[in-house]
């Protein structure tokens, strides 16, 4: 007889966005069982870097610190023209005053996932792993049945009310949908490389080196004398180089060495989008539902914001009575974000791999001519904040359509902006209204009166997007659904409803 289980929701694949959704799920009374193929947790290193908007997330899930104990802070990143290096930019500058983690954090994905893992643990979330996704069924009661099968062959069901795919780019999960999954694929080969003993780069900071056929990139690693280092290497599209070639490119071209790796892989670079991220009572998330190159070291982070999104409206529905309707915001929101991403970095990437003659030249120029210009003004001009938020996915923006337009605030459809004390209250993962600086006096008691919602207020004002007065509603991932002026609190009330629609 096959073991059935019954959950909430089923959750395939135990990476970083399967975990972190379980995390974010149980976190909000929500029951989630993960099931993933795999005999365990990833042992490679795989994905290095957790960026602003992520620290933020593990902070509201009360991790940040874990996670600060373990990782190799990036604070400047040094470019670079073959073998010659140019001055350092510091990064911690770019995002000053815009968040409490205004860095790189460098932690490789097998520690990521350890610590998401042992938090899932916690709850009482179990895994099964060993348990192969084999088919789904989406018109069943009371809502899908998962079935899976395990190694010896053993057959086994899990009953929910939704199911997500975590599990992939070959998301077994999208293809028994027959979701396509639109896009392109780069024609160059990508290499990736553990290495300790590195010689020829800045070993303290992010290197960026360019070259007029190929170029580099390396992270400082938190194993000791340890260093990533990717890049791409020109050939036959079919042929697989070999760790040896790819060492000779690196001290040919940019003067690079190394002793020993403990991972060395290379990979094709794709660049898609799932069609859809929702069917019916079906989700996909991470890589399942977009893949893009590494460059800018963006996929596992937005992966696991999709998780932190979606996790808020199945809880939304789950747990505090939203109508059905408002799960349909996850691909609204997610999806956009997705493929601004996927276009950026494939255009990115695809300048700065082509080897026809404009982009040949406009690298080198760049890189020569700009890059040492580049390091001493951009930390000191305001746009570079703006810079900072695109690559930190801070600046990242929903279309609150289900706002009247008298609603439209500068900060709606935003990450809740830090003011320097107001993120602790996101730890309730939990509908809120927020006030700063000087609130009408008769606010607090008619919001207690007319909202069954908490109410913080910050007498001090530390940034310059805030209005004295206004309420902001906030939801649970930390965006801000909607402004309204304390006169209009009842309208703020009426908001509640439509904007969890």
């Amino acid at each position: 007889m096959p073991k059935t289980a019954d959950t909430d929701v089923v959750i395939v694949g135990a990476g970083p966005t399967g975990l972190m959704l379980a995390l974010c799920l149980a976190k909000q009374g929500v029951r989630s069982t993960i099931v993933d193929s795999k005999t365990g947790p990833t042992r490679e290193s795989r994905a290095l870097i957790l960026q602003a908007r992520t620290m933020e997330i593990l902070d509201q899930l009360g991790l940040a610190d874990v996670v600060l104990d373990e990782v190799v802070i990036a604070e400047t990143l040094r470019p670079g023209f073959e073998k010659r290096e140019f001055s350092r930019i510091n990064l911690r500058r770019l995002g000053r005053g815009l968040t409490p983690f205004p860095r790189l954090y460098v932690l490789e994905q097998s520690a990521t996932e350890r610590i998401l893992g042992g938090a899932v643990a916690a709850t009482g979330t179990r895994i099964w792993w060993q348990h192969e996704f084999v088919s789904i069924e989406t018109d069943a009661a009371p809502g899908v049945r998962v079935t899976t099968r395990t190694a010896a062959g053993d057959l086994s069901t899990f009953i929910a009310r939704y199911c997500v795919g975590a599990d992939g780019s070959s998301s077994p999960v999208r293809k028994s949908l027959d979701i396509p999954f639109e896009g392109t694929t780069n024609a160059a080969t990508f290499y990736v490389i553990d290495a300790a003993g590195v010689t020829g780069l800045d070993l303290n900071a992010i290197n960026v080196r360019l070259g007029r056929r190929d170029f580099l990139l390396s992270f400082p690693m938190a194993s000791v004398d340890s260093q990533r280092l990717l890049g791409t290497i020109r050939g036959d599209a079919d042929d697989v180089p070999t760790e040896s070639a790819v060492r000779e490119v690196l001290r040919r071209s940019f003067g690079v060495d190394y002793g020993e790796s403990r991972w060395y892989s290379t990979y094709r670079v794709h660049h898609r989008v799932a069609r859809t991220f929702r069917a019916g009572p079906v989700f996909l998330a991470g890589d399942a539902a977009h893949v893009h190159s590494p460059v800018g070291a963006q996929g596992m982070n937005t992966g696991l914001q999709d998780a932190h999104n979606l996790a808020a409206a199945l809880a939304d529905v789950l747990r505090r009575g939203a109508p059905e309707a408002r799960l349909d915001r996850f691909e609204v929101e997610r999806r956009p974000v997705a493929q601004r991403l996927v276009s950026t970095t494939d255009t990115m990437f695809g300048f700065i791999t082509s080897e026809r003659r404009t982009p040949t030249f406009v690298r080198l120029a760049i890189i020569r001519f700009a890059a040492p210009i580049f390091a001493v003004v951009v930390p000191r001009v305001r746009a570079s904040s703006r810079l900072f938020g695109y690559l930190s996915q801070t600046r990242i923006h929903y279309r609150m359509s289900s706002s009247p337009p008298r609603q439209r605030h500068e900060i709606v459809g935003r990450r809740l902006p830090w003011n320097g004390d107001n993120y602790d209250s996101l730890q309730s993962l939990h509908w809120q209204v927020h006030t700063y600086g000087t609130a009408a006096a008769d606010a607090p008691a008619r919001i207690a009166q007319t909202l069954d919602l908490p109410l913080r207020h910050y007498p001090v004002i530390r940034n310059d997007i805030f209005r004295p007065g206004t309420l902001y509603l906030v939801r649970p991932d930390g965006f801000v659904a909607a402004a309204s002026p304390p006169s209009s609190v009842h309208d703020l009330f009426e908001l509640v409803p439509r904007t969890v629609q």
